[in-house]
């Protein structure tokens, strides 16, 4: 009996099948992998590109950063330098020649008006008085007969027993003694004013700033005695220049300070402007007045200060600082709710000295402005400000 046979597969194949399949399958496997790793972390990434941006910075200011926008009045002046003369002063001179026998103040005492300062001696001045008065009583005596004669003679021509021209004569003479008396009276008031001024005294209250006369010297007609000094007002004279002198006019007030005095401050007034510039420097000098009651003051000492040209009814005002400019337009950074804001203002009258300017419109009293020069400010961004940081030791 003969029997098909059946085909059969190689039994080598499917091994070799076997073989290759499993590499291949791990290979997917691990590509698989992978693409799931890579497509995790995209994932990720993309959850991470879109989270939110980081909040803005808030600005944090110190109060010296910080002014307070304030009303009050401004002033505007100019610098003057100058120095100190008493306003009244005197070389006390003689007014009679001869021998100084006494001297009885010295440098800085005060005298009251009509003290004796100094004595010149008197003998001579005696002798010519006691003159002068002799030759008045001759005059005198002279005069009594001629007015005896002339009213003699007058009797005698009104009963015509002599001539007009005889009478003419004795009236002659006795208007001649009269006029001889009135000459010798004179004589004698200066001989005796002499006398008088042989005293010297003061011409009015101060204080002696020189003495130039001895005792024992001897001293002539107009020799100076004596500087005296009243130091109860001053004076500055004060160079200014041309352009400043239309700002200027008597009566404005002046404030300055002495070395010597510390923060002391003086005032006085503007009293006379001299018509005429220097014809060296073209200034034109200012002549100030100072009450000196106290004689703080001293004649020489070297001032410094300001002259007042004008002042502003009370107005709102901010430091200089805090104003910007941008397109020809003037503008502030103020703080307000938490924010930089920004406001225009319109600018009037500024005070450089004081580094304060005044805002006409655009602020209001109380805000608070940024003085301080920080670039990069924008209107909105938040800011603080900071308290004051406590002194050393003073910790709570």
């Amino acid at each position: 009996m003969l029997f098909k046979r059946k085909p059969s597969h190689d039994a080598s194949a499917p091994a070799t099948g076997r073989r290759y399949l499993k590499p291949v399958v791990a290979t997917i496997a691990v590509v698989a992998v992978l693409g799931a790793l890579v497509g995790f972390r995209a994932t990720q990434a993309s959850k991470g590109d879109g989270k939110k941006p980081d909040a803005p910075v808030t600005l944090q200011f110190t109060p010296a950063d910080i002014a307070v926008v304030e009303v009050r009045e401004l002033v505007r002046s100019i610098a003057f330098s100058g120095s100190l003369s008493p306003l009244v002063q005197t070389t006390v001179r003689s007014k009679v020649s001869g021998e100084v026998n006494r001297v009885l103040v010295r440098e800085g005492e005060s005298v009251a008006a009509g003290a004796l300062l100094a004595q010149i001696d008197t003998a001579d001045l005696q002798s010519r008085l006691e003159a002068r008065i002799a030759a008045l009583e001759e005059a005198k005596a002279r005069l009594d007969i001629a007015e005896k004669n002339r009213a003699n003679n007058l009797k005698l021509l009104r009963q015509k027993f002599i001539s007009q021209i005889a009478f003419d004569t004795t009236q002659s003479t006795w208007e001649a003694g009269l006029a001889s008396v009135r000459s010798e009276e004179a004589q004698v008031t200066i001989a005796r004013r002499a006398m008088e001024d042989a005293a010297v005294r003061a011409p009015f209250a101060g204080i002696i700033a020189r003495r130039m006369a001895n005792r024992g010297e001897k001293v002539g007609i107009d020799s100076p005695l004596f500087a005296l000094v009243d130091l109860e007002r001053m004076e500055i004279e004060a160079p200014a220049p041309a352009s400043e002198i239309p700002s200027i006019r008597v009566g404005q007030a002046v404030s300055f300070r002495v070395d010597g005095y510390g923060e002391r401050s003086f005032v006085g007034r503007v009293e006379r402007i001299n018509p005429v510039a220097d014809a060296g420097s073209r200034s034109i000098t200012l002549y100030l007045s100072v009450a000196n009651r106290d004689g703080a003051l001293k004649g020489g000492m070297f001032a410094k200060g300001r002259i007042v040209l004008d002042r502003t009814t009370p107005a709102t005002v901010i430091p200089a600082s805090a104003v910007r400019e941008e397109a020809g337009q003037s503008f502030v950074f103020t703080l307000e709710d938490g924010k930089i804001g920004r406001r225009a203002v319109t600018l009037g009258f500024a005070e450089p000295q004081q580094g304060v300017v005044e805002v006409q419109s655009g602020l209001e009293k109380g805000l608070k402005v940024v003085s301080a020069r920080v670039s990069g400010l924008k209107a909105g961004s938040p800011a603080v400000l900071k308290p004051a940081a406590a002194a050393p030791g003073k910790e709570g």
